[in-house]
């Protein structure tokens, strides 16, 4: 397993990117600014933008693992790696998702507590209606976890 990072190019990952992050505009937002991260085994299994916040403040932008491969723990690897890539750098790492049960606890394994809200997130930001398991996305959850 070896762990990349993609400092060109960034735009040939937009297939995974958009599977943790349906909109591309949004993508647009932080791709260039943010540090991406790419894990393979073999393969490309998983995907990872950081973006710089605040001195101290980083947020995990997205991370993307292809269908095939969850649940393997290739996401938790990648979160693992990126903690120690900024461990001199980072105070908080901040990361944004969708009231889904399934990402939050993906989030919280990984050693996130929940922070706060924003009200109406999905709703207001995006041109579409988002779905997760089911259920519309309709306000962001913001996990953080302190190095």
């Amino acid at each position: 397993m070896k762990i990349e990072n993609i400092t060109s190019n960034k735009k040939q990952f937009i297939d995974l990117l958009l599977l943790a992050d349906e909109q591309e505009s949004m993508i647009d937002k932080y791709l260039e600014e943010g540090d991406m991260f790419a894990l393979y085994n073999d393969d490309l299994k998983s995907i990872c933008v950081v973006r710089k916040e605040d001195e101290g403040i980083y947020e995990l932008k997205n991370i993307a693992t292809y269908e095939k491969y969850q649940g393997q723990g290739y996401g938790k690897q990648l979160i693992d790696y990126i903690f120690e890539h900024y461990n001199q750098k980072c105070k908080t790492m901040f990361v944004g998702t969708g009231d889904s049960p399934l990402t939050i606890n993906f989030y919280e394994h990984c050693g996130f507590i929940i922070s706060h809200c924003v009200k109406n997130f999905f709703v207001e930001n995006y041109d579409h209606a988002i779905f997760e398991g089911g259920k519309q996305l309709i306000d962001m959850v913001y996990l953080k976890r302190d190095a």
